[in-house]
């Protein structure tokens, strides 16, 4: 068997190997089950193994959950927390979600969700460590997984001001999607984040007070520097001298925002003197 071979996909693939691949390498029934029983591999899918006897790591899991599949990648949260996109750190025993080419026909398996996509080559990063759907293409999915337009508004806007993407690239993969859930609202939350309102109680505000009411439009995420340090207003009205903070530093960094409207008193838009 070769073992710097072994050696070499262990690393790659986070500790984490496939029956398939040690015989490619030579190795022998004989060789997997001394293996085993000498505890240097252990069992986590049907024909995938991780080189100790603990519980797997989170990427070990996503490792092993593409490899029970292969051809396959991570997709929706799984692909996002892969990707680093804040926000998207599952629970322990949360499944790992993956996908795989829609034409195909797969067996179910513990702790792995299986979706199908169309395009599965064209869509996915099959060279990433561990394979993934592409961002734009995971995000449009996990907003329109959700029952909520708050909370599709939050997994979008919350990208975009991470700069994991922007909202043309997003509505540019929406158009790939005709027959995607929720599709009218998504687009419709994208001509928002667009225009600048990158949190919840933002759009709240755009689509609730400044439409409605009629008032001019804002100058949205306005770079300013009112001392040493960079800032951003939420909205500037620069002609009559007004600005209006909404959400603070707390709605710009939580992705499915828990300040909402009425909640509390600080969730009210302050008005201040824009920054000299």
């Amino acid at each position: 068997m070769d073992t710097n071979g072994m050696r070499r996909l262990l690393r790659k693939q986070d500790g984490v190997i496939t029956r398939a691949q040690l015989l490619a390498l030579g190795a022998k029934q004989t060789d997997l089950d001394r293996m085993v029983r000498r505890r240097e591999l252990s069992r986590v899918h049907a024909g995938v193994y991780v080189e100790h006897t603990g519980e797997p790591t989170w990427r070990q899991r996503a490792w092993a959950a593409v490899l029970a599949y292969d051809p396959a990648a991570l997709a929706g949260r799984s692909a996002l927390r892969a990707e680093g996109v804040r926000g998207h750190d599952p629970s322990g025993s949360a499944p790992i979600v993956v996908c795989v080419d829609r034409r195909r026909s797969v067996r179910r398996r513990d702790g792995i969700h299986v979706t199908f996509v169309s395009g599965f080559e064209e869509r996915c990063q099959l060279h990433k460590s561990p394979p993934r759907l592409r961002v734009d293409h995971a995000l449009v999915y996990e907003a329109a997984a959700r029952d909520r337009p708050e909370s599709a508004l939050a997994v979008l806007a919350d990208a975009v001001q991470q700069g994991v993407t922007t909202p043309a690239r997003l509505a540019s993969t929406l158009e790939m999607h005709p027959t995607l859930r929720h599709r009218r609202l998504l687009a419709e939350i994208l001509r928002d984040v667009a225009a600048g309102a990158y949190s919840v109680l933002e759009h709240h505000y755009l689509v609730d007070v400044e439409r409605p009411h009629g008032l001019p439009v804002g100058d949205r995420q306005r770079r300013v520097k009112p001392g040493k340090t960079v800032a951003y207003r939420d909205v500037d009205y620069i002609d009559l001298g007004t600005g209006v903070e909404l959400d603070g530093r707390v709605g710009h960094e939580e992705p499915l925002d828990r300040w909402r409207p009425g909640c509390q008193a600080t969730d009210r838009p302050t008005n201040h003197a824009p920054a000299a």
